[in-house]
């Protein structure tokens, strides 16, 4: 899967919450390679990390937000489908 095809997909948790749409993804490259660590969800509003607009901090471990919008990590992520299933 690319990284590009997670952007703008609906995120759900188990029991059904939906919690916005990926608008856009965290990593570090480890010996050569990209590793996810994050989704950041959310509703419209979220993109503006994308872009970095009024964005506070890395978004780095630890973090539990960026700009308002949460950053889930990677390890939560159950599934990948048409949505992203998430652990609540």
């Amino acid at each position: 899967m690319r990284l590009s095809e997670l952007l703008n997909r609906k995120v759900v948790s188990e029991s059904g919450q939906r919690l916005g749409r990926v608008h856009d993804v965290r990593g570090e490259l480890a010996g050569g390679r990209l590793r996810v660590t994050g989704l950041i969800a959310g509703n419209l509003l979220g993109i503006l990390e994308r872009y970095g607009v009024a964005t506070h901090g890395s978004g780095g471990p630890g973090q539990a937000k960026v700009h308002g919008h949460p950053v889930i990590p990677w390890e939560r992520v159950v599934y990948v489908g048409s949505e992203v299933v998430v652990r609540d």
